[in-house]
């Protein structure tokens, strides 16, 4: 028994040595798996942080506060003017209230390139634009790059003057509200629609049930008295410069030379010739208030994408469009 067991004993220390051999190759090979993932972990952050330094920038990179004693602000009125989205009340408020708290501002210029939007968000910006002018009274110019048209033209006409490109899309002084239908659709495949409201006509914009005519007829006198809010406010804002015609506030929409020749517009020009030649000054400040960094690192991904296509195609809402 003695003899056989310590026989056996070189071979067990052989086994002992073979899997602590094993054992420790396996740590080391943790080990180093656990730097890379650290590694990885690290560089992906900085990554990160890269993009949200980048989308952090200013869009206009040469106009930093303080660059001069003097400048013009100027803030940009991007895509589509809605409450969730670039152009905001919200945002271009406090773009608009930092410009005139500003005693190195010289005036305020509006960048315009929008194809409007909602009637209640413009409307706020417009009567704001008038209430800052009588605590302060510095110009405000509008500048309509390629489109300022509906909502975007309605912010516009709280400015002083406005200019454009001759090749500039101006006016669309109307209203829409818009929906689809799929009554016909649901009869084709045999879907019962099941509606259930408390109120005679809480589902008259339900694109699932057919239209009722006096529902129609109620929803256009909605539209009509929108439309007319509308063009009290550019008849406001414009005064006597407007030579009005039939089409005017028909929802058209005009070159920057057609629109110059109706009064839409005071001239051609561009937004660093016009801060040259009204605020004689090359100096631009830009006011325009930046997204939250992750808010614009998800729409710099697309991932926004889908929401607002989603948005568009569900919503009934009135639109200065």
């Amino acid at each position: 028994m003695d003899n056989q067991d310590s026989n056996n004993y070189p071979n067990s220390s052989k086994e002992w040595k073979l899997i602590e051999k094993v054992v420790t190759g396996l740590q080391d090979e943790q080990r180093k798996a656990r730097r890379w993932g650290i590694f990885f972990k690290l560089l992906t952050f900085a990554y990160l942080l890269f993009i949200i330094a980048v989308i952090r920038a200013p869009i206009d990179q040469a106009a930093t506060k303080g660059v001069a004693d003097k400048y013009a602000a100027v803030i940009q009125v991007n895509g589509v003017i809605a409450a969730d989205q670039d152009a905001s009340a919200d945002n271009i408020i406090t773009g608009l209230r930092d410009a005139f708290e500003d005693e190195k501002v010289l005036g305020v210029v509006l960048r315009i390139n929008s194809p409007g939007g909602s009637p209640v968000q413009s409307g706020y910006i417009y009567d704001e634009i008038k209430r800052l002018k009588q605590i302060r009274d510095i110009p405000v110019y509008a500048v309509i790059m390629d489109l300022g048209a509906s909502g975007a033209y309605y912010i516009a006409a709280a400015a002083d003057e406005i200019y454009a490109d001759k090749a500039s899309l101006v006016g669309s002084i109307g209203v829409v509200g818009s929906g689809f239908g799929f009554v016909e659709a649901m009869e084709k495949f045999g879907v019962e629609r099941r509606l259930y409201t408390s109120g005679a006509h809480k589902g008259f914009l339900d694109p699932f049930s057919p239209e009722n005519p006096e529902e129609k007829e109620f929803w256009k006198g909605v539209l009509k008295v929108t439309h007319n809010q509308f063009i009290d406010q550019v008849r406001k804002g414009r005064g006597d410069r407007l030579k009005e015609t039939p089409d005017m506030f028909s929802g058209l929409v005009w070159s920057g030379e057609q629109a110059l020749e109706m009064g839409l517009i005071d001239g051609l020009s561009s937004t660093s010739a016009l801060v040259r030649d009204k605020l004689e000054t090359e100096d631009m400040v830009n006011f325009t208030r930046q997204p939250d960094p992750w808010e614009a690192l998800v729409q710099k991904l697309g991932a926004s994408i889908g929401g607002g296509f989603a948005s568009t195609i569900t919503s009934s809402g009135l639109q200065l469009r």
